[in-house]
């Protein structure tokens, strides 16, 4: 039996964006929201705000190209947790309501993708998925862990493979 390309990435990019939305509400006992929102691991990385807004583009993004259509457009001016946590749910949204059908006939779509630069890359539907989409988003994703982390959010690994509850058990008596 072989898993189609939407049964291994969509629901993977909804778990994960469900994750950053639960590890918004722990930053948000923090209190220091604003700085939080602000907060980058290195001057020449993006805040937090913007990995998580890049982390949802690519989602969003991959639904798009995969299916041949065009993504909605979020404008990129959430500034607090809970505008960031409705992206979320926006980008889930639209996610859900893929056809999978649709997302898998991409599996052989040309997708070019071209950077602000004028450079850009160009490969299969397959390709894009599985080699730029599903890496780029969880390097966002990650990233937002790692800033939430170091900014002193109770965070650890568990909370990043949040979505693996149910499926967990105690060991043996």
């Amino acid at each position: 039996m072989s898993t189609s390309l939407h049964a291994s990435s969509v629901p993977a990019f909804i778990a994960m964006l469900n994750n950053i939305k639960s590890w918004l509400d722990l930053a948000a006992a923090t209190g220091n929201e604003a700085a939080l929102i602000e907060a980058r691991l290195a001057d020449d990385m993006f805040p937090l705000a913007r990995q998580i807004q890049i982390a949802a583009d690519a989602a969003k993004g991959a639904g798009a190209r995969m299916t041949g259509t065009e993504a909605p457009v979020m404008a990129d001016d959430e500034t607090t947790f809970a505008e960031l946590k409705t992206r979320c749910d926006k980008t889930i949204a639209y996610l859900e309501s893929l056809d999978a059908d649709a997302f898998d006939a991409g599996a052989s779509r040309e997708v070019v993708i071209t950077f602000p630069n004028g450079a850009g890359v160009k490969f299969d539907g397959h390709i894009f998925l599985t080699g730029f989409a599903l890496p780029n988003f969880y390097f966002h994703a990650t990233t937002t862990y790692a800033i939430l982390r170091a900014g002193g959010v109770a965070i650890g690994k568990q909370n990043f493979l949040g979505h693996l509850a149910p499926y967990m058990f105690a060991p043996p008596a």
